[in-house]
């Protein structure tokens, strides 16, 4: 039955020997939930102190392990219940357990009179409470968010220690954030400079939904009569709660009962007021990504230039996820009824529209504002709500706050069809594979339709869905788009294979690559971006105009913004260097100019005032940098260099030796010596760590619970678990095999090979550097080790990762750990199915396992020309320290989202970064295995002919030790040519 599936428990021996239990679990299309026993005879009241357990003490609760399901199966189970109209408060004297170091009962917090809970962030509070009126009921809190790690705070919720429904794992609490000053500042070429955000925290009351936005209303909980508990678990960040209320909130009237209620007030309104408040210009906003945007495409917005870049609106492709919302503050001079209207763009999504829920004072005014659309246009338009017949809203004398909340109305319930559809169609193809294999013989009778139960009838019922999603989708649209295309596609194929099964395996590679883009469809759908330059309250009937909306007003920017472009440096980033007695230093970047304007606001609005020291910021093609060494042109400082760059640099004597500097050794305190280790050369250091990456295990807990597999914790484990995912034609990921891309690329050793060779012990150079161990007895075995996955084992050496591992073709693999980045973004629909680990590991003689793993990243280097070495040495100083990493990082997410995370080398700055806690914890234990692979002359031979010597073995059949000696040599060779052309000793 959908939403029941049997619960796998494996409890690893060498944590039992050591007194505590270690749970593994894998969930099927369900959320496991943990939940404590709850010891019901420790009420806490006013009169007693409420005792703390230590955070150490969660995991000695006998956990109840429970396979949630769908809150839409949950509610039609408990549809028929009625809705009391009374209410139950969970105060703090109501809670029985509270679980956490960080947690404590306190008193009289932040304005709030009274007992609250404050909660870590890794933490559970329990309330234990009577139900008299038993029913379905609205959870709502009153919380207060303290400082944490500036991303959204995430809770469980369990019900008498269970979870609910899966949607129930993830709630989220809102964190307010608004701009450092209320003005834009300037640099001094006249362009405003992204206003910085910070967080205004403020109590707040919410309703707990869902926080993908998939149902429009609160969630809705079922009580029986009699004592319950409800318990908050932690998924991330800290949060103060006083209360937690058990009610059921009314719906919204009718406009045309609003209206009637308020019909006194029109006439008390006065007929001269008209606000235009700027949109950029918002108090606050649910997420540091709403920050006010530059737009200098269009003459409409205000303030305009098209010389230089002004802030002039907000929103945009950054407020797109459901639930993010903007507040603004309008003053009235009188109470009474005003119109509204806005100055908007969508220009993002065709063929459909964008949706917002309108606020007034904490409150939907009336039901239409629960669904306001934002139509398709190319530039801006002016929108009146109420179009022909304008609404009026009651707004009191003095300030009114208007909030906009991004919901996906009338998609909602068809993005959620289409997710629950979408899911079945993975289920079912995970199991033709089982039987047919990837790559499935098309002469062949596979009997599908008797071998897998139900495929016909699954098929019928996702055809039949699909048709109706897309014929409402149509129907919501008021132009022709492709938003259905995708679905038509779809349910056409499945009709086919209902039509003719056997054709069903040769149709299998275009049902993988249809359902993958079911999944692109899915979260493009739910994006639902709005830029807004304008918000207008004017009195009834007065006239709002499009000043610059012309075709004129159009053209005539156009003409001025190409005559400006042949004098506007685009290359130069913020304020240009102007104080000619001042110290100055030149820094080149290579990454993207949202990454290069962050820096360089942080340098302005830190590093110079205290350090006195102006940076010029240059946004560089990297591949520049070397000519333009070589030509006396290049910078001080460098940024983002790969881990070959800087010892290469410094063999040539370009690069500057930076444990020459007094205070170095404090300095490289703050990374792990492995992050060191590429930069490292002859006792000299060259540059600084500014990233740090290394592999991690993933895996998708629903599919190992279906195949009854375990998480490897041993590569001798991992051959066991190959020869399942075999049996069951899917596949196991190793990091791929690349190849240089253009000649002279340097391609760094594979990263299995140097997890394989470092576990056993090896290295890979010998007598200082001066020879290649790969020859060594431990080298030999580490790559015949490799190779065998690949010739005994099969594994593919070219895949799609993110793809694979999405539709569960690929269920385990090893990956760069910043892939959990991508697929929190790119997979929403298998959000809570799958986790990350340590890698496997090697047994040692003495019989524990080493789990040791290569790193990766890059660096900042100073160049050896450098005019002024010790004003380089403190900007690179300041920009590896710990404060500095924590802020850009912490910028880049709130300014891309959770796909930007940055994988900063600063282990103190890593730590503040906003990974959910079990995620860290996790990568955690990896990194006390992490080790550098050093650079040294010639070495970039050494990853390039690591895979000549891979492809000789496995593709020309050459055995593994003969195929790797011969390569070896070359390597040795050139480790000697370049020593000797350098004038090292050999």
């Amino acid at each position: 039955m959908k939403g029941q599936r049997r619960v796998r428990l494996w409890i690893r021996k060498s944590i039992i020997t050591a007194g505590c239990v270690s749970l593994v679990l894998a969930g099927g299309n369900s959320q496991l939930a943990f939940a404590g026993s709850v010891n019901t005879d420790r009420v806490a009241s006013d009169k007693a102190d409420l005792s703390v357990t230590p955070t150490s003490m969660i995991e000695d609760h006998s956990f109840q392990l429970s396979t949630a399901e769908f809150y839409s199966e949950y509610m039609e189970k408990y549809k028929d219940e009625p809705v009391p109209a009374s209410e139950i408060v969970l105060g703090a004297e109501m809670v029985s357990e509270l679980i956490g170091e960080d947690s404590e009962v306190i008193t009289d917090f932040e304005g709030k009179s009274g007992k609250s809970i404050k909660t870590g962030e890794k933490s559970s509070v329990t309330w234990t409470f009577e139900v008299a009126d038993p029913g379905l009921y609205q959870l709502e809190t009153s919380y207060y968010p303290i400082e944490g790690k500036s991303s959204a705070i995430e809770r469980s919720v369990l019900i008498d220690g269970k979870l609910p429904f899966q949607e129930a794992a993830f709630i989220q609490l809102d964190r307010v954030w608004g701009n450092v000053k209320d003005e834009p500042q300037q640099d001094n070429r006249g362009n405003d400079l992204r206003p910085q955000q910070q967080e205004k925290p403020v109590w707040q009351t919410t309703l707990f939904k869902d926080s993908n936005g998939y149902y429009e209303e609160p969630f809705t909980f079922y009580f029986s009569k009699g004592r319950h508990t409800l318990t908050l678990t932690s998924q991330r960040e800290p949060v103060v709660i006083s209360e937690i209320r058990l009610l059921h909130e009314e719906l919204p009237p009718e406009y045309t009962t609003y209206a009637a209620e308020y019909k006194d007030q029109v006439q008390r309104t006065p007929d001269d007021v008209f606000i235009e408040l700027q949109a950029e210009k918002a108090s606050a906003k649910s997420s540091p990504t709403l920050y006010p945007l530059m737009d200098r495409s269009s003459p409409a917005v205000e303030p305009y230039s098209p010389s230089v870049s002004k802030i002039n609106t907000i929103g945009g492709y950054n407020w797109r996820i459901p639930g993010q919302w903007i507040e603004w503050n309008v003053e009235v001079p009188e109470e009474g009824m005003y119109e509204l209207a806005f100055k908007a763009k969508q220009n993002f999504s065709r063929g459909v529209y964008s949706t917002r829920k309108i606020m007034i004072n904490g409150e939907v005014p009336f039901q239409e504002m629960n669904r306001v659309s934002f139509r398709y246009k190319s530039s801006y338009a002016m929108q009146v709500m109420g179009d022909d017949t304008p609404y009026l809203y009651h707004l009191k004398k003095g300030t009114n706050v208007i909030r906009m909340e991004v919901s996906l109305g009338e998609f909602a319930s068809l993005i959620r069809e289409v997710q629950e559809s979408l899911t079945e169609l993975n289920a079912m193809y995970r199991k033709i594979l089982m039987i047919t294999g990837t790559a499935p013989d098309e002469v062949r009778d596979y009997r599908l339709s008797e071998r897998v139960p139900n495929i016909l009838d699954v098929f019928a019922n996702e055809s039949e869905r699909l048709q109706a999603v897309g014929k409402r989708l149509r129907e919501l649209s008021d132009e022709k788009g492709d938003q259905d295309a995708l679905l038509k596609t779809m349910a056409l194929q499945l009709d086919e294979m209902i039509e003719d099964p056997d054709t069903i395996p040769r149709r299998l590679s275009a049902y993988k690559t249809n359902t993958g883009g079911l999944g692109t469809w899915l979260q493009q759908t739910r994006e639902q971006p709005l830029e807004i330059d304008a918000i207008y309250v004017t009195s009834p009937g007065k006239k709002v105009s499009g000043k610059g909306m012309g075709w004129f007003a159009r053209t005539w920017h156009e003409i001025v913004t190409f005559l400006y472009s042949f004098f506007i440096d685009y290359d130069q980033i913020g304020n240009a260097a102007t104080d000619k007695t001042q110290k100055t230093i030149t820094v080149w970047i290579g990454s993207g100019r949202d990454q290069a304007n962050t820096i360089k606001a942080m340098i302005d609005e830190t590093f110079t005032p205290e350090s006195g020291i102006q940076v010029n910021l240059k946004l560089v093609p990297m591949n520049s940098l070397l000519p333009a060494t070589l030509s006396g042109e290049g910078p001080d400082v460098a940024m983002q260099m790969g881990n070959d760059v800087p010892v290469n640099y410094a063999m040539r004597k370009a690069a500057a030796d930076l444990s020459q500097f007094d205070d170095f050794n404090e300095v490289k305190q703050q990374f792990r010596e492995s992050a060191m280790v590429p930069y490292t050369f002859e006792n000299g250091v060259y540059a600084l760590p500014e990233t740090q990456t290394f592999n991690m295990l993933f895996y998708r807990k629903d599919v190992l619970e279906e195949l009854g597999l375990q998480i490897p914790q041993t590569w001798e484990e991992v051959g066991s678990l190959l020869t399942v995912l075999d049996k069951n034609h899917m596949d196991f990921g190793l990091p791929l095999v690349t190849q240089p891309q253009y000649p002279g690329e340097n391609v760094p050793p594979n990263s299995v090979y140097s997890m394989l060779l470092f576990q056993g012990g090896g290295e890979f150079y010998r007598d200082g550097s001066k020879e290649s161990n790969l020859d060594s007895k431990i080298g030999m075995e580490a790559f015949k080790q490799w190779t065998e996955f690949y010739t005994d084992y099969k594994l593919e050496r070219e895949y799609d990762f993110a793809n694979r591992f999405r539709t569960g073709e690929m269920p385990i693999g090893i990956a760069d750990y910043t892939t959990y980045n991508q697929l929190t973004v790119f997979a929403p629909e298998i959000r809570g199915m799958w986790g990350f680990t340590i890698i496997p590991g090697t047994v040692q003689a003495d019989g524990s396992t080493d789990h040791t793993v290569a790193s990766g990243g890059s660096g900042v280097l100073m160049l050896e020309d450098a005019d002024d070495k010790q004003a380089a040495w403190e900007y690179m100083k300041w920009w590896t320290s710990e404060e500095t990493q924590v802020k850009f990082g912490r910028e880049m997410e709130g300014l891309m989202g959770a796909a930007a995370r940055y994988p900063t080398a600063n282990i103190a700055a890593l730590e503040k970064l906003p990974w959910p806690v079990e995620d860290y914890e996790n990568l955690q234990k990896q990194m006390e295995w992490v080790r550098g692979i050093p650079e040294v002359p010639g070495g970039y031979f050494t990853g390039r002919h690591l895979i000549n010597a891979f492809y000789r073995s496995v593709d020309g059949k050459i055995e593994p030790r003969e195929a790797l000696m011969d390569y070896v040599q070359y390597i040795q060779d050139e480790i000697r040519v370049k020593r000797n052309e350098f004038g090292l000793p050999e």
